[in-house]
């Protein structure tokens, strides 16, 4: 595997991953520029004092330099003028998680999919630590894997990294091997990005296309997608509800096909038919990591989600309030309306990364009383979904939230599940939904 020591190193984007990328390359005998179109106040300064140069360069020229390495960070598409040039130089273009894993010396589990991917990899590292294990969360959860690299001891030596994986990330990554490795999902999602769905689905299964085919390895498909990108000699392993999957997450239990006797029973988070499979895979990954039933018995029931997925913030007036603000696309939107199931006062819109619109008219028509619009998806939401239920255009958060609220009835719950992106309103969707609790809070107070 490449170890990329000694490079001298283009960072396209200036945010964590851009940093922790040359940080690990100039601790790696190299040296490391940084490059992005915006650089915030004072963010070219705090990365100087780090030894890290801090270039500034117009969208249409990549800079000029002996550079032999561009690593690209995830915001960066694949026809960005930048990319588009390094390209044009022959230069090689990788990605902050194809440099972390390649200087990484300990074990690795790597999720990707369409939605979920974060809930499983905190319950798997929460799990392996209550239970002594070394771990630690990594990639696209929140502290990229190169990060991880400079910060544990002996370069992550006898440490497992459960990391998330996005399909931005996956796009220059090419020798990233984790040794368990899982598609959790795929559906529709950064259409925006990738342009199709087979484009995006492609890119997802690109986290196989290095495993070790040495017997070492596993992967993890949900029952239906094809295995395509998986190499010989790679164990391959169904989760699902379906009762020929190898783990199957059915009534209130998981058992495994190839031992008939085993039985986890699951509680707690996962305990509903839209998240069982997720914790089927995360049983199967555990089993692998030697932890015993029980001790994954106890980690699916004590797990405590990440906030803005399917946070129960309060219930006032015998109305609930729940916050998913994680839920940026409409399958997402989906999945919330049937985790709750009836009588929900829904808060969707924002900014649209998706065309069809119509796929969750049975949710709508079934779970929801009314639907509260926002951003600049709220007249193609309206247009899509007035004929199947009450639709208002709401424009502000605040606007939808007070609508909702004057409509909602003891019984009901208020949503936010927008299934879009939060840039056109907010900085992204842990403030927006941090508004929502917000309004919540000032609520109780009134």
């Amino acid at each position: 595997m490449p170890r990329y020591e000694n490079r001298n190193a283009l960072i396209l984007g200036a945010g964590r991953s851009g940093e922790a990328a040359a940080r690990l390359i100039q601790e790696t005998g190299g040296e490391a520029a940084i490059v992005d179109e915006a650089w915030p106040t004072g963010r070219a300064a705090e990365l100087g004092a780090q030894g890290i140069c801090c270039l500034h360069a117009p969208r249409e020229h990549l800079p000029d330099g002996s550079f032999d390495l561009v690593v690209a960070s995830p915001s960066f598409a694949s026809d960005h003028p930048w990319m588009v040039a390094a390209r044009d130089r022959g230069l090689s273009i990788i990605s902050e998680l194809e440099l972390g894993a390649a200087h990484w010396r300990g074990d690795v589990l790597a999720i990707t999919g369409s939605k979920g991917k974060s809930s499983v990899v905190k319950c798997l590292a929460d799990t392996l630590t209550h239970f002594g294990r070394k771990a630690c969360t990594a990639g696209n959860y929140g502290t990229p894997l190169a990060a991880r690299v400079l910060e544990c001891q002996d370069r992550g030596e006898g440490t497992i990294a459960v990391v998330e994986v996005s399909s931005f990330q996956l796009e220059h990554t090419r020798t990233f091997a984790p040794r368990l490795a899982a598609v959790l999902n795929i559906q529709a999602d950064h259409l925006d990005r990738h342009g199709t769905f087979e484009a995006y689905a492609a890119m997802k299964m690109r986290l196989f296309r290095a495993q070790r085919a040495d017997g070492s390895a596993r992967a993890y498909l949900p029952w239906g997608i094809s295995p395509l990108g998986i190499q010989p000699g790679v164990s391959l392993e169904r989760f699902g509800p379906q009762p020929w999957c190898d783990w199957r997450a059915g009534g209130d239990a998981i058992s495994r096909r190839a031992d008939p006797a085993l039985r986890i029973p699951l509680t707690g988070y996962f305990a509903n038919p839209v998240l069982a499979p997720a914790a089927a895979l995360i049983a199967a990954m555990l089993t692998e990591c030697g932890l015993a039933p029980e001790q994954i018995a106890q980690g699916l029931a004590d797990f405590v989600p990440l906030p803005h997925r399917m946070q129960h913030v309060a219930r006032i007036g015998g109305i609930d309030f729940v916050d998913d603000s994680k839920a940026t696309s409409l399958s997402a939107t989906q999945a919330a309306l049937k985790i709750i199931g009836h009588d929900v006062r829904l808060i969707a819109g924002g900014r649209l990364k998706e065309n069809d619109l119509d796929f969750l008219e049975e949710e709508l028509a079934e779970c929801a009383r009314a639907v509260y619009l926002i951003g600049e998806a709220q007249n193609p939401l309206y247009a899509a979904w007035v004929p199947i239920l009450p639709c208002h255009r709401c424009g502000t958060l605040a606007a939808a939230f007070e609508k909702a609220l004057a409509d909602a009835k003891p019984g009901e719950t208020v949503l936010l599940a927008p299934g879009c992106a939060s840039f056109d309103q907010f900085d992204g969707m842990a403030a927006r939904g941090d508004a929502f609790q917000t309004l919540v809070r000032a609520l109780s107070a009134r």
